[in-house]
């Protein structure tokens, strides 16, 4: 048993909205990220900006990180609503409870195995 084709388009609507936005951020963390200006080694900057750049680039190379895990988890539901497997659970195979995938639209385990899961 799968879900209804209207209940699996509205989910991948939003997936395809989310995938946007997190890709808008990802853009925008590179263009604020202090290493990507192609000037900064000519600046002959005090070591403490130096620091605080450096900070600032590790903060945006980890959100950016999380940012690419997240999309890449939207991929992956994407893939399994077209091969018509998005909603069952990768470890037992029974149907992921909807409140589950309402709060988490990319929930590959129910709750049950997730837990499982996470004590391993």
């Amino acid at each position: 048993m799968t879900f209804p084709m209207s209940i699996l388009e509205k989910i991948k609507l939003y997936l395809l909205k989310e995938k946007a936005r997190i890709s808008g951020r990802i853009s925008s963390i590179k263009q604020q990220d202090p290493f990507s200006d192609p000037d900064r080694l000519i600046d002959n900057a005090a070591s403490d900006t130096e620091a605080k750049e450096e900070a600032s680039h590790e903060r945006m190379e980890a959100l950016e990180k999380e940012l690419r895990r997240n999309m890449a988890e939207i991929e992956e539901a994407l893939s399994r609503i077209k091969k018509g497997t998005y909603g069952k659970c990768q470890s037992c195979k029974k149907l992921i409870d909807t409140d589950r995938l309402a709060v988490k639209p990319t929930a590959k385990y129910c709750v049950k195995c997730e837990q499982k899961r996470e004590k391993k």
